[in-house]
């Protein structure tokens, strides 16, 4: 006998937000460089009351991308978003390990 499992993979969750007329925006890995907590591929979905699914980095900068992707659902415009070392940011974001993520952000539907 087979049991049905929910689904937390976010692509489906942003599939069934959607569907239950939620506005919902993606977040995912592009590109990553050295230490990255994260895999290229990963996704952060999220609907315009601040809910989320999934995970893109982890830390301060899951904040940072959600704060974007609520500016991208209410502007419709896409973002590419990049926190590594090399930014003023690290540190506050929690890249202090060496490692560089590339996030692109966009509103589906």
């Amino acid at each position: 006998m087979s049991h049905s499992i929910p689904s937390r993979d976010p692509l489906i969750l942003a599939e069934n937000w959607q569907a239950e007329g939620r506005h919902v925006a993606l977040a995912t890995v592009i590109e990553t460089w050295g230490s990255a907590p994260r895999p290229v591929g990963s996704h952060l979905v999220i609907d315009a009351d601040g809910n989320f699914e999934g995970s893109a980095s982890g830390g301060c900068v899951e904040g940072s991308v959600i704060t974007e992707a609520l500016e991208v659902l209410e502007s419709g415009t896409p973002r590419m978003l990049e926190f590594g070392v090399a930014d003023d940011t690290a540190w506050r974001v929690g890249l202090s390990c060496g490692g560089r993520i590339r996030i692109y952000v966009e509103r589906l539907g």
